[in-house]
């Protein structure tokens, strides 16, 4: 009977597992953004570009086939890596335009707007151990932002490009929810990467960026982690859980930017960084008691 109960449980734990993974490895993008010497469009289309034919190869291996893939499917990948594009070129340009904090703050208002989608739009109403975990998350948000977040007239473009971000990278995410409904999680990835990366090349062209990075190891490094082990972790986890529990996980994000910070500009982190931090935490095992 023990065995049975783990060979139930396993997946979703795997699945669980995944998502925190994901939200960790696309945490730390912003520094690799920065660090990267082409433009900021262009940095975007290298991390599609080269992660792409190695997640259509990972599809093929988990038995991912084109000709596999509903019609009706082919219109919300479609969908989702329009607004992927949109959104990795809202965010990439953000980044250079305000502070660290405020660019993983304000591009991940996709958490709350999840949340609110999987409570109202889905008519899913949360258990007693999401609300404790949804109040948690928000109260450890609020934590973060007021510590990180700094507005001022100086930022005022960047974060509205952010937001911005945000918002186009919901729209991505509910489609993708759609998409891999029935369709292999590697190769639904790819599919959306190769229709973002065709947005972000022209656009890269449109505005005169250098293109070809001169040194190569931030776009490769953003590649395999942002979009190879992040986006692909995520996407993995998506039908596993509600949108609610999608949402409180990308607050991971926000959580680590704080150590992000630390790390690449020497950013203290004081008390109150720790306690947002912490409560986030706490709302992702609690979440778990659905």
């Amino acid at each position: 009977m023990p065995t049975n109960i783990f060979l139930q449980q396993s997946p979703k734990a795997l699945a669980f597992l995944a998502l925190i993974a994901g939200n960790i490895a696309i945490a730390f993008g912003p520094l690799l953004v920065r660090y990267a010497d082409s433009g900021p469009i262009a940095t975007g289309f290298w991390r599609l570009a080269l992660a792409t034919p190695f997640l259509f190869l990972v599809g093929y291996r988990f038995g991912f086939r084109l000709k596999s893939v509903p019609m009706k499917t082919f219109v919300f990948i479609l969908t989702a890596g329009v607004f992927f594009g949109i959104d990795i070129i809202a965010w990439h340009i953000g980044i250079f335009q305000t502070k660290l904090g405020n660019a993983t703050l304000f591009a991940n208002c996709a958490s709350m707007l999840l949340v609110i989608y999987g409570v109202v739009v889905a008519r899913k109403m949360p258990g007693i151990w999401q609300i404790a975990s949804v109040v948690l998350a928000f109260v450890g948000a609020a934590l973060l932002m007021g510590q990180s977040l700094e507005l001022s007239p100086e930022h005022f473009a960047g974060d509205l490009l952010c937001l911005g971000a945000g918002l186009t990278y919901t729209v991505y995410l509910l489609m993708m929810m759609r998409v891999r409904e029935t369709t292999e999680s590697w190769g639904a990835l790819a599919m959306a990467s190769t229709v973002a990366a065709a947005v972000l090349l022209p656009a890269s062209l449109y505005t005169g960026e250098q293109v070809v990075p001169s040194i190569w190891w931030p776009v490769l490094l953003l590649a395999f982690t942002s979009q190879f082990v992040g986006q692909g972790c995520l996407t993995y986890a998506l039908p596993h859980f509600s949108p609610l529990v999608i949402g409180l996980a990308l607050l991971l994000q926000p959580a680590l930017s704080a150590a992000a910070g630390w790390l690449a500009f020497g950013e203290a982190l004081t008390l109150l960084d720790f306690t947002g931090s912490f409560l986030v935490m706490i709302a992702l095992v609690l979440v778990r008691k659905q």
